[in-house]
């Protein structure tokens, strides 16, 4: 099936996608904020579909509301609620990719720490699963 996005769904989908990274990175702080970042990010790099290429396209066509953790997460939560939706409504196989995608890149910024993930990169993956389920 072809996904047609719109500029605006595009957006909402690098918000949401990027957006999770950095929140794992404001919750990530106490140890290493750049290297989560990083590593998440790093993962995006790697997603298939219309999702990959969306996020391959690397337009800086969104702000993140990076002010605090609170602000961003204003934003991002909902994006990723969104972007389920959107690509629900269009082929539910890729809504599953950018779920995988999320979830991946989540995973690997939870990896930039050595042993578990601290308890507030654990709830914060929690609250970013949640937003992806919430759809």
């Amino acid at each position: 099936m072809t996904v047609e996005l719109t500029a605006h769904d595009k957006t909402t989908i690098r918000t949401a996608a990027y957006g999770a990274v950095t929140l794992m990175s404001y919750a990530g702080i106490a140890g290493s904020a750049h290297k989560v970042a990083t590593d998440g990010t790093l993962a995006l790099t790697a997603a298939t579909g219309a999702v990959g290429h969306v996020l391959a396209e690397k337009k800086r066509d969104f702000k993140l509301q990076a002010k605090s953790s609170a602000a961003l997460a204003d934003q991002v939560l909902p994006a990723l609620t969104d972007s389920v939706k959107l690509l629900e409504a269009q082929d539910p196989a890729e809504a599953e990719n950018f779920r995988r995608t999320i979830t991946v890149a989540i995973a690997a910024a939870n990896r930039a720490h050595r042993g578990e993930p601290s308890p507030t990169m654990a709830d914060m993956t929690r609250k970013i699963t949640e937003a992806l389920d919430a759809a």
